[in-house]
């Protein structure tokens, strides 16, 4: 017998990259959630951004934020896994996010670079630029271990730049809005602890993995499962995916192609007698 398990990028991919609705995902997402098969949400977002998100989809799955930063398991969701008294308990997996500003302000300070971090904007200056509002820039700005950034200077120094951050021991991820800091993990790191406390939970199963993205900071996530789906963005160029897995190529932008994408999957699902 087969198990579904289902990962997810967010902006550009389950949410519309200008109005971050997931309308368009409804049906899918209803009928995951109707046949119990687990969605674990994988983005650059922040806990208390994909936490509000879990809240309107009916998601009661593990999560993980800030491109594999850390990991978030509701409470009791593993049975074999330690408790603690809150709700969900998360793992680090990356740098602590005050170390990263701190290697950011000594770069910037030495080497004139011109960019502008999470961290050096008020709320409303973080509503202006990403068009949330102003709860929901405070929600991206609850970081625990990366940080975002808009680059202002050449592309010689962002070169330059990310050879910097590379000897701090950092990387210069780039998402469909913001280039992002961070330790050394990426949205696989998360992926490949899930898959492998799924694979004990679900010990009668064959686990099946399925991902979806759009934008190269998806590329590891793709990579490590069984069936890569890349969204057709009309932000980003698509990440490129080296795997011997059979890539699904969706024709419709964002949500829709998320929609479309996910009922095929269950189709072909349910053709093989899962």
């Amino acid at each position: 017998m087969n198990q579904l398990i289902i990962f997810t990028d967010l902006d550009g991919t389950l949410l519309d990259h200008d109005n971050y609705s997931w309308a368009a995902a409804r049906e899918a997402v209803s009928e995951l959630r109707a046949r119990q098969i687990p969605l674990i949400l994988n983005s650059s977002k922040t806990a208390a951004e994909i936490e509000q998100l879990r809240d309107e989809l009916g998601n009661t799955h593990p999560f993980v934020v800030e491109n594999g930063g850390a990991v978030y398991i509701p409470r009791g969701y593993f049975p074999e896994m330690p408790q603690n008294h809150q709700p969900n308990n998360m793992q680090l997996l990356g740098s602590d996010r005050k170390e990263i500003l701190a290697t950011l302000q000594a770069i910037k300070l030495e080497k004139g670079y011109q960019f502008t971090s999470f961290a050096e904007l008020s709320a409303q200056e973080l509503a202006t630029l990403t068009g949330l509002s102003l709860d929901a820039a405070k929600r991206a700005s609850m970081r625990v271990s990366s940080e975002p950034l808009t680059w202002q200077d050449s592309d010689e120094n962002l070169i330059n730049f990310r050879q910097t951050l590379h000897s701090a021991g950092l990387k210069l991820l780039k998402g469909g809005r913001f280039y992002h800091v961070m330790g050394q993990t990426d949205k696989a790191t998360g992926v490949s602890l899930l898959i492998e406390r799924y694979r004990a939970f679900y010990q009668t199963s064959t686990l099946v993995t399925v991902a979806l993205g759009d934008a190269p900071n998806d590329q590891g996530m793709l990579e490590c499962v069984d069936i890569p789906v890349v969204i057709k963005s009309a932000k980003s160029e698509p990440p490129v995916v080296e795997t011997d897995q059979t890539i699904l190529y969706t024709d419709k932008i964002g949500p829709e192609g998320w929609n479309q994408a996910i009922l095929q999957i269950l189709k072909q699902y349910d053709q093989k007698g899962a």
